[in-house]
């Protein structure tokens, strides 16, 4: 008994040294100081980092507005700036209300840090383990995913020029940037110099849209431990079966779980509440901008495909509508993640002889039970619940609006 008291105490000591930043978000830290918006590190050059990026993004999308000055404005131009356009304004405005939440973002770290240290034993830990890995697993996967994406575009242009060396030859070919934009300058004669702003834009929107992506996913991805360390309690709170004959300890000891176990659930879905509260408005605004990046890309494909066949245009349009339809199917599993690890709790408070138990036990088991009757979700303004149903709702009403345009264009 000593001995298993002596290593309990060292495991809590053991633990309230481990820094969950460096344990569970180390890769989202990289991610997120590349792009200026780790919100322990708020220095001048941080700030500065971050106006210089955001200038850049901004630069990007109005230069591409631009063409509607000085070429003439068809159907087809339209969307296809729009296509291109639309995108990029979804990742400005994730990456301006991560700035802007960057309080928020950072107290959520320090709420996680504090309910990591009060874990009660070695089980708990392993939870919050998995779900780690879950989480790293994400970011490295969309971290992969996007240096592959980064690649295409970037290098498109610079090919013929490749090409051109490689066979010799001395013929010169004009060069043209593969996304519309007016800078009003000569384009042949600063090529490069206008190809080195887009490519920026390019690497800092893909690594923002990244980097603020996947810190969200491990956060909901922590969440989601917290629902299944409150369905571990609650299992475990009454580790010997329910009796008349059961000691006072055990009785206190089943009351205690119990209470923790409703504790660190109420804090889960304040902590789930608090997050979607604060990304409200900009979640509102990446649904509409989503789904019309979405339609207009998927717009674009058909229309490339059956008259031009451009093989560079193809492979933007095809890259933008499978992140814009990627990230939106992300967003709406990890709200069903949330979903479902909520229910998992009911159905474990069911599941135990909770009529069996005492009063007082079962005064706290009711108020999981009635939590129950209502299904608990990451609710967007009252207008969306994300979930797997979301998605496909989301996705239908983009090829919807494909449906319209394509329809109109015939």
């Amino acid at each position: 008994m000593f001995h298993r008291k002596l290593r309990q105490m060292h495991a809590d000591t053991s633990r309230e040294m481990i820094s969950i930043e460096d344990r569970y978000f180390s890769l989202n830290r990289v991610l997120l100081l590349i792009v200026g918006l780790w919100p322990f590190q708020k220095s001048k050059l941080a700030r500065l980092q971050f106006i210089c990026f955001f200038s850049i993004l901004i630069t990007f999308i109005i230069f591409q507005f631009t063409t509607f000055i000085t070429l003439k404005c068809t159907a087809n131009f339209i969307i296809k700036v729009l296509s291109l356009a639309f995108g990029f304004i979804c990742i400005t405005i994730k990456y301006y209300s991560f700035f802007i939440n960057s309080e928020t973002v950072r107290d959520l770290m320090e709420q996680f840090q504090r309910i990591y240290n009060n874990l009660e034993d070695i089980n708990e830990i392993a939870i919050i383990e998995k779900y780690g890995r879950n989480a790293r697993y994400y970011t490295a996967t969309l971290t992969i995913l996007c240096i592959c994406c980064i690649f295409v575009p970037m290098s498109a242009p610079i090919w013929p020029d490749i090409l051109q060396i490689i066979s010799s030859t001395n013929t010169s070919r004009p060069r043209q940037l593969q996304v519309s934009s007016e800078y009003f300058v000569d384009q042949e004669k600063y090529f490069y110099y206008l190809l080195l702003h887009i490519n920026a834009a390019v690497c800092i929107g893909c690594t923002s849209a990244v980097a603020t992506g996947t810190m969200l996913i491990a956060y909901f991805q922590y969440m989601c431990a917290m629902f299944t360390i409150a369905s571990y309690r609650i299992q475990n709170a009454i580790k010997i079966q329910i009796s008349q004959d059961i000691i006072v300890r055990n009785k206190k000891l089943a009351h205690s779980r119990i209470k923790s176990a409703v504790d660190i659930h109420r804090k889960a879905m304040e902590l789930c509440i608090y997050l979607i509260s604060k990304f409200e408005i900009s979640f509102f605004f990446l649904i509409i901008f989503g789904v019309m990046t979405l339609s207009l890309n998927i717009f674009r494909i058909f229309q490339i495909a059956s008259s031009t066949c451009n093989a560079d245009e193809l492979s933007i349009s095809f890259i933008i509508g499978s992140i814009s339809l990627l990230y939106m199917f992300v967003a709406n599993l990890v709200g069903q993640e949330i979903t479902d690890h909520s229910n998992y709790i009911y159905i474990a408070a069911y599941k135990i002889r909770w009529y069996i138990a005492p009063p007082n036990i079962q005064k706290l088991l009711l108020i999981l039970i009635q939590r129950g009757n209502k299904t608990f979700g990451l609710n967007i303004g009252g207008l969306f619940i994300a979930s797997i149903q979301c998605f496909a709702t989301l996705a239908n009403t983009s090829l919807s609006y494909f449906t319209v345009m394509y329809s109109v264009r015939q």
